[in-house]
């Protein structure tokens, strides 16, 4: 048995100043009439659709989100960094997902996937405000998580490589999904508390 998932609300989810850049990052839940051109757009980009596989028309990317609305165990977000829309992520409840059975997972665990289509937001500095961020939102927002999953590709060697920086964030194990090779990478809330910067 699971936990009933609560709905999540339109609109902002979490929002937080960066002191080293002076700007603010914020999340918030996808609205398919407001985001969808951007959506496409980064979704349609080589570098995007090697890994996400999703390079298709807007209308059946707004079907792929009508079906992530669908189902409780996960939910499509924006980050958008001083109001511009910078990336997705798609946050879900690991229990629930196809990542359940190769892992141990607690009735709150958390996970999520995520691309930065915005060129503007690239590189180590974001990479880190992203990070970081999207695993202070989903501590605070679930006091009951207590550890945060991922599960790249295990041949995304750039993303690995940027989150082997995060001394919170640990390479567990590499697996087989039915359709791709992913490595298992782990954060513990006490260790994000401990060791997180927040600067």
């Amino acid at each position: 048995a699971h936990p009933v998932r609560p709905l999540v609300p339109m609109g902002i989810l979490y929002s937080r100043f960066l002191p080293k850049s002076g700007k603010t990052i914020t999340f918030e839940q996808l609205d398919i009439d407001r985001h969808l051109d951007v959506f496409h757009e980064w979704q349609n980009q080589a570098r995007v659709a090697k890994f996400w596989e999703l390079d298709q028309s807007k209308a059946e990317l707004a079907a792929y989100l009508e079906k992530v609305y669908a189902d409780p165990h996960h939910f499509p977000a924006i980050a958008s960094i001083d109001g511009e829309p910078a990336g997705y992520f798609e946050i879900y409840w690991a229990k629930e997902d196809r990542l359940g059975p190769y892992y141990p997972c607690e009735d709150f665990d958390r996970g999520f996937h995520f691309l930065i289509g915005n060129a503007s937001f690239l590189g180590k500095t974001y990479f880190n405000d992203f990070v970081e961020s999207i695993s202070h939102f989903l501590f605070l927002e679930e006091p009951r998580t207590r550890t945060l999953l991922a599960e790249p590709r295990a041949d995304n060697i750039a993303l690995l490589h940027y989150l082997s920086k995060f001394p919170y964030w640990k390479k567990l194990y590499e697996f087989d999904f039915p359709h791709k090779r992913a490595a298992l990478l782990a954060c513990n809330r006490e260790d994000f508390f401990t060791m997180a910067s927040f600067v």
